[in-house]
């Protein structure tokens, strides 16, 4: 911004110095020639009238030691002509006395009783020459014509300096002017500097240095005094929702566990016939602990300052399907992993097995017997796309827009579920600058589709997967598996299968 302001500055100078400099510089000039063409005039017309009288008096001896002194007292040249042309004085050129001149343009047009003024080239030297060629005459009697002429070069040269003074005049204003705009600027925005740097350090979740708020214009002070109110109470309502987020998570799980052990240990003195209605009310304190879970989760998520990094999309892919294989063996579903290896990728630390995980649990829900789940990724013109595709009864296009939508759930659904798994996984991808969307399977099921920032061929260091373990946001099996599934066949890499 300052040297923006700088720049508008100094534009504005230098356009204004523009307009008055050019046409000043251009009417001094013109002025200049004509005050010179007038004097020359002038003179010739006077050496004209004593050229007449002399060469009427028949004294023409006396004409060169006048055209020698006037050459002399003004550095001109003076060429004095009888009535035919023939050049009586010359204060340059004596070997020229004797030559005729009448064909020449400008004594041509004397000797006929007429004045000729201009510019011409000199016979000699070939220079540039203001010339005024007046007629020695009485009355009507033509006697001869004078020619004077200055060399242009001087005038020329006085004009250019004029210019080039104009020039250095002009360049010590813009210095000044920048000299000026430069303090002027810095006092704008040093205060503006200050906020940007406070507006970063809030977005990392921290604010050290607070803006300077007695320095720059009056509205900006105010801007930064009104900015350092607003941070100071933003930053303590983030740091309260953090804290509870922080102590919501200890306070709210114990009682329900508590609740749960409480209603398992019913069972025993109940009525069989009202183990069905237990066990449905342990589901329903099951499910509330995954949607306390769930919104946790997503506040920490939004509360925290996440940098996407470099992350190995592979082994990640190859760690979460072994891990899901046991709880889709159950099921009698297995897992396969398709497509090319893809390398790394920009996520968020840890956020690619949280999305895998939550996807995986929603496929697992609605995959019926015998079908499969099928990973795949692909590289695209744009980027890296994961798909994870079912083989369950699908969406509908309006469902596939709502799922997304916090605590929403599809219609026909059991008690099971928080709707929160699809919303933590869009706010995962999109915090490492991808995105997700659900589309519709080839056949039947869903096709949940991951786009995730490129990465370029730097050598970066990975990210390495977490341990086997489903990660703390993700949804677990409603049922863990009470004993171990062998997994009979585990061929990831490559795009093999992981089958159970």
């Amino acid at each position: 911004m300052t040297r923006r302001l700088l720049v508008s500055y100094l534009s504005l100078v230098l356009m204004a110095l523009l307009a008055l400099e050019l046409p000043l510089g251009y009417v001094y000039a013109r002025g200049e020639l004509n005050r010179f063409s007038a004097a020359v005039d002038r003179d010739a017309v006077i050496l004209a009238e004593l050229a007449e009288e002399i060469i009427d008096a028949r004294k023409t001896d006396m004409l060169l030691p006048l055209a020698a002194d006037y050459a002399r007292r003004s550095g001109g040249r003076v060429v004095i002509v009888d009535e035919k042309g023939t050049v009586l004085a010359d204060s340059d050129a004596a070997a020229n006395l004797g030559r005729n001149l009448a064909k020449e343009p400008d004594i041509a047009v004397a000797l006929r009783n007429r004045s000729d003024t201009g510019t011409r080239r000199d016979d000699t030297t070939g220079a540039e020459q203001f010339y005024a060629t007046m007629p020695a005459w009485s009355g009507t009697t033509v006697r001869g014509a004078v020619r004077l002429s200055h060399p242009a070069g001087a005038l020329r040269g006085h004009i250019h300096e004029i210019w080039l003074a104009l020039a250095i005049g002009g360049a010590c204003i813009l210095a000044a002017t920048a000299l000026t705009a430069l303090a002027l600027t810095r006092w704008i925005t040093r205060p503006l500097h200050a906020l940007e740097r406070t507006a970063a350090q809030f977005a990392d979740g921290h604010v050290t240095q607070t803006p300077v708020t007695d320095d720059g214009p009056p509205e900006l002070r105010r801007l930064a005094a009104t900015f350092t109110r607003t941070a100071t109470r933003l930053h303590h309502l983030l740091h309260t929702q953090k804290s509870f987020a922080s102590e919501a998570s200890h306070q709210l799980k114990t009682p329900l566990t508590a609740l749960r052990l409480r209603l398992e240990n019913f069972e025993p003195y109940l009525d069989p016939h009202a183990h069905d209605s237990l066990d449905e009310a342990i589901g329903e304190v099951e499910r509330l602990g995954r949607m306390i879970h769930g919104l946790l989760a997503l506040a920490r998520l939004e509360n925290s300052a996440t940098t996407p990094e470099l992350v190995d999309l592979d082994a990640v892919i190859t760690d979460r399907a072994a891990i899901w294989a046991p709880f889709a063996a159950e099921q009698q579903v297995y897992i396969a992993v398709t497509g090319h290896p893809v390398g790394p990728v920009m996520a968020i630390s840890g956020a690619l097995e949280q999305i895998i995980d939550n996807l995986l649990a929603n496929a697992l829900r609605f995959a019926p017997p015998g079908t499969s789940l099928t990973l795949a990724r692909i590289r695209t013109e744009h980027g890296t796309e994961l798909h994870v595709i079912d083989q369950g009864p699908g969406m509908s296009a309006t469902d596939r827009e709502r799922a997304f939508d916090r605590f929403w759930r599809a219609p026909g659904t059991q008690g099971d579920g928080s709707g929160l798994g699809l919303p933590i996984v869009r706010r995962l991808a999109r915090a490492g600058g991808g995105d997700v969307t659900l589309h519709e399977a080839p056949g039947s099921g869903v096709d949940a589709v991951v786009r995730l920032q490129p990465v370029a061929a730097t050598g970066g260091r990975f990210h390495a997967p977490r341990p086997r373990t489903v990660p703390r946001f993700a949804p677990s099996p409603e049922r863990p598996p009470k004993t171990a599934v062998n997994i009979t066949e585990a061929r990831v890499p490559g795009g093999s299968d992981v089958r159970t």
